[in-house]
């Protein structure tokens, strides 16, 4: 049996031998790469995570103690020691464990995550808590160099240092963004600056040279020059925070060791870990990114690069900003943070100086569109449509209140498979669509998608498309940069009674539906401005209006079309079809639209049903 097998909860890896630890990291490596190439998932991070997931539960007593997760790309080993290594074969499947932490799912999971920068916030009011119950628990943040981009990581950590709460901030960096690289002279100052004897003569100093402030102000500068020459904590001190580190996070004698004694320590600390993303699996190590969310492989082989016959709507997007670049000098593209996942890879390479990826910053990417917009600039934000989500009063004060010209494209609009409830779009219609001067577009294939995205960017004023993640039904792209007009819908697809109105890519389900049906099928193609004369001739002319989307249908598209036959005193029956009002729990895309009645069979019962009444 290995190490490993004997390991169902972390009071049996604190039974363990400390000399044990990097026997157990070897064989929980190996079983995270065998495990994930089975499964897919998100490989990289995790690798690069197993010794400090190690230490930190065999030093902490979770699950009283508390470990927060920023993101959860790095929680896979965290899920193997706390009881889940079974569980691994259904990692991100339908009725599966998640691929991030989860409450529901674990006592271990102290917090659900999978948006970033939330994990300083969220261990802060933890302890808090237990402070004002006396509990003597501890609270931990792990976050990584990406997530503190973000502003809430640095407002989190201003309200953190003016504190006395014990709190831990762990930074991971994997990206060697902030720090050399470390060695023996780091790590031995590291476990200095962590004992009780640092900390004690500090604070016994402090005392006595208050007595005496231009000594003790010589002191103190004398303290942070030293610190200085070695570590890049500065910053952090300055926020209220004892810095320590960097340190080797690969190192399992120095991370328990410190480990031990920042626990002992009160007040704010803030530990520097340095990680390799792909840790002990050279190709992920030589691409961490290509590696960063993996489907299933063989890992002899490796993974390489595939360009997809029929392209994805993300990659239908990134050749259409190129095209529209060399169109118009004035485009300018942004990304928070998600280069490759929104398709912007071509475009950095080919203009990268009208190119800006403004970091985990949603909220800031807004502003800063609504600033270039200003000055005459034409910005295109890529952004997820659940990442939206953080930066509404950006959208709703910076942008459209002054109806500046800026377009959003908004990828993964509606489920997104294994990603689950955390990253699917379900929302964004609703709340796009109740903002003043907004124009919203919602593409029902590939050549639609570049014909709207074009639309939307000669639009004057702040517009929107939305699309979903994956691929499209396989249309043929026209040539040129043409926009359609404004408001104006297609009928793909002429009967009578009943009428479907497709908002985005769900009309490749209803002109299935229809086809059996004998039912019109309209392309709406624009949620505001809506096509309102077409919709008051079906209302004349049909006995049942289907509005079919990929959102949720309280305040979405469907809703639009009742409130636009209202304001018309028009009697039509109505029906509207869209995301169940649930988050979407993780599972195929098709799973996932089957489980909201998206699909055609779903469909026709649905009309049978109504029509039956």
């Amino acid at each position: 049996m290995s190490l490993l097998d004997t390991i169902n909860s972390p009071a049996d890896l604190r039974q363990l031998d400390e000399k044990q630890l990097k026997l157990l990291a070897d064989e929980l490596r190996s079983f995270l790469l065998g495990s994930v190439a089975q499964t897919g998932g998100h490989l990289s991070s995790n690798l690069g995570s197993v010794e400090l997931s190690i230490a930190l539960h065999y030093v902490y007593d979770t699950p009283g103690d508390r470990i927060v997760w920023d993101v959860g790309h790095q929680t896979y080993a965290h899920k193997i020691l706390t009881g889940r290594k079974g569980a691994m074969a259904g990692l991100r499947r339908g009725g599966g464990i998640a691929g991030f932490p989860r409450r529901e799912e674990s006592e271990y999971d102290a917090f659900g995550v999978g948006h970033s920068s939330t994990s300083i916030s969220a261990a802060l009011g933890m302890a808090e808590a237990f402070h004002q119950t006396g509990s003597g628990h501890r609270a931990v943040a792990v976050i990584g160099d990406g997530a503190m981009t973000a502003g809430m990581a640095f407002e989190a950590l201003n309200n953190a240092g003016a504190t006395e709460l014990p709190l831990l901030v762990i930074l991971n960096d994997n990206d060697m963004s902030i720090s050399p690289p470390v060695g023996a002279l780091n790590n031995y100052l590291a476990k200095l600056m962590s004992g009780q004897f640092y900390a004690k003569a500090k604070k016994a100093s402090d005392l006595v040279l208050s007595k005496m402030p231009p000594i003790k102000e010589l002191a103190k500068r004398a303290e942070e020059h030293m610190k200085g020459m070695v570590v890049p904590g500065t910053l952090f001190e300055e926020f209220g925070f004892n810095y320590i580190g960097p340190i080797d996070g690969h190192d399992l004698d120095v991370l328990v060791e410190t480990l031990r004694n920042i626990r002992k320590l009160d007040g704010p600390q803030f530990l520097h870990v340095v990680t390799r993303k792909g840790k002990g699996y050279e190709p992920a190590e030589a691409n961490p990114c290509l590696y960063h969310g993996v489907g299933s492989f063989d890992p002899a082989v490796g993974i390489t690069e595939k360009v997809s016959a029929k392209p994805t709507y993300t990659q239908i997007f990134g050749d259409w900003l190129c095209d529209m670049a060399a169109h118009d000098q004035r485009l300018v593209a942004i990304t928070p943070a998600m280069r490759e996942g929104s398709g912007l890879v071509r475009f950095s390479e080919e203009y990268p100086k009208r190119y800006f990826d403004v970091g985990i910053a949603e909220q800031h990417a807004l502003t800063f569109a609504a600033g270039l917009a200003c000055e005459g600039e034409k910005p295109v934000v890529a952004i997820y449509s659940t990442f939206l989500q953080r930066a509404y009063d950006q959208l709703i004060h910076d942008i459209a209140l002054q109806n500046l010209d800026v377009t959003l494209a908004i990828d993964r609009a509606g489920p997104v498979g294994a990603d689950g409830a955390t990253h699917a779009g379900s929302f964004d219609l609703s709340f796009l669509r109740c903002i003043p001067n907004m124009l919203i577009a919602t593409p029902s294939d590939e050549n639609e998608c570049r014909k709207l995205l074009t639309t939307a960017f000669m639009h004057n004023g702040p517009s929107a498309v939305r699309y979903p993640r994956g691929g499209g039904p396989g249309a043929t792209l026209e040539e040129g940069l043409d926009p359609v007009p404004v408001a104006k819908s297609i009928t793909r697809r002429e009967g009578c009674k009943v009428a479907f109105l497709a908002f985005g890519t769900v009309l490749a389900e209803c002109i299935k539906a229809a086809e059996e049906l004998d039912a019109t099928v309209v392309d709406m193609r624009f949620v505001k401005p809506l096509d309102e004369a077409r919709i008051l001739e079906l209302a004349r002319t049909h006995e049942l209006l289907v509005t079919v989307e990929e959102n949720a249908v309280m305040g979405g598209a469907g809703s639009a079309v009742s409130e636009c036959l209202a304001a018309n005193n028009a009697t039509a029956r109505t029906t509207h079809l869209g995301l169940i009002d649930r988050f979407l729990e993780q599972d195929t895309q098709e799973n996932q639209r089957i489980a909201c009645g998206l699909d055609a069979g779903s469909l026709i019962k649905k009309v049978h049903e109504l029509l039956s009444e």
